[in-house]
């Protein structure tokens, strides 16, 4: 895969990775989550095999700002508003709920 990468976390523990390709995105748990972690999300319920999709997945989505907070979120942190992968990296590192979004090392 090419692109800028994710680690997703839920509840501090590493979930999956969430990739961006010159397709879309793909989002894949972990192999050692799988074992005893629970669905980050009804819609993305666990699964060995990887979710592909050619936007950002609604879930993902979900976490980002919108509307006022968007705006300014995106001149404070200089991402533009329409990338959407960037927007996730630069504002879900400390989410409200249980998961969170750090970009991969």
């Amino acid at each position: 895969m090419s692109g800028r990468r994710a680690n997703v976390y839920f509840r501090k523990r590493l979930a999956g990775r969430l990739c961006e390709t010159g397709r879309g995105y793909v989002f894949q748990y972990e192999p050692a989550y799988l074992a005893r972690g629970k669905p980050i999300s009804l819609s993305l319920p666990l699964r060995a095999e990887p979710y592909e999709s050619e936007k950002l997945p609604a879930f993902f989505e979900g976490l980002l700002p919108e509307g006022w907070y968007q705006e300014i979120a995106s001149k404070v942190l200089k991402v533009d508003p329409a990338d959407r992968f960037g927007m996730l990296l630069a504002t879900c590192r400390d989410c409200i709920g249980a998961v969170s979004i750090k970009p991969a090392e």
